[in-house]
């Protein structure tokens, strides 16, 4: 399983990039995997603002219908437009090309609920044991 050492993540499998102000958010490969092949997403509308917690997009795949959440509050400044027509791009490449929408985060401390990959990894072994 691949978990990027440059990335935070959530206990609902998202990942967060913060560089200069935003927040990148995508799905982890673990729940990439486990969703199965993605055949739609519901990205947000530019400018809407959510709190930590928040349901942000829902997707479908061939097995489930899920949610994304914001790791952070913050502001839509972008989202990735390939997903409409190719939602697949989260499978083949969930932290890469695959990334979901971006949040200006005005507080960067937000961060600091988050985990680092060593810690994403061993909350995914716990996941494992139960």
């Amino acid at each position: 399983m691949n978990i990027p050492d440059d990335l935070n993540y959530t206990e609902q499998h998202e990942w967060v990039r913060f560089a200069d102000g935003v927040a990148t958010v995508g799905i982890s490969d673990f729940a990439q995997d486990a969703f199965g092949d993605l055949v739609f997403v519901d990205l947000p509308p530019l400018d809407k603002e959510f709190v930590r917690g928040d349901e942000v997009i829902a997707m479908e795949s061939t097995k489930a219908a899920a949610s994304v959440y914001a790791p952070v509050s913050g502001k839509v400044v972008e989202v990735n437009e390939r997903l409409v027509d190719d939602p697949g791009l989260v499978n083949s490449d969930c932290y890469g090309e695959g990334w979901m929408f971006k949040l200006a985060a005005p507080d960067p401390a937000g961060l600091d609920d988050l985990m680092d990959a060593a810690g994403y990894e061993a909350f995914l072994t716990g996941l494992e044991e139960d």
